[in-house]
């Protein structure tokens, strides 16, 4: 049941107020890693290879463009479209397990 009078879920709350964008993209194939920097200085770390279409070409992870103002990242040679509020739910699942683990 969502209860926002604006019917923004907690994310697309946090990313409209505090004005979150994303600035660049860092490519790492060599560890799996993928760096999505933010215009609040922030770096959400993200896996390539959970992401079938950027894994299959390593050349084209360049070729991307920011979209929706920085809330959205497109790579038009692999046909991907991936969104900040999509990075930040994986982020917070990552924080999520690993303090589950941390605690047990």
């Amino acid at each position: 049941m969502n209860t926002s009078v604006n019917n923004y879920d907690a994310i697309e709350k946090l990313i409209y107020e505090e004005g979150l964008r994303i600035e660049a993209i860092d490519f790492h194939p060599e560890l799996d890693v993928m760096l999505i920097l933010l215009n609040t200085k922030a770096v959400l770390r993200q896996r390539i290879s959970a992401y079938p279409r950027l894994k299959k070409d390593k050349a084209s992870l360049q070729q991307y463009e920011l979209t929706g103002r920085g809330t959205g990242v497109y790579w038009p040679l692999l046909d991907e479209d991936l969104s900040l509020k999509g990075f930040l739910q994986d982020e917070l699942r990552n924080i999520v397990r690993t303090e589950r683990v941390a605690v047990a």
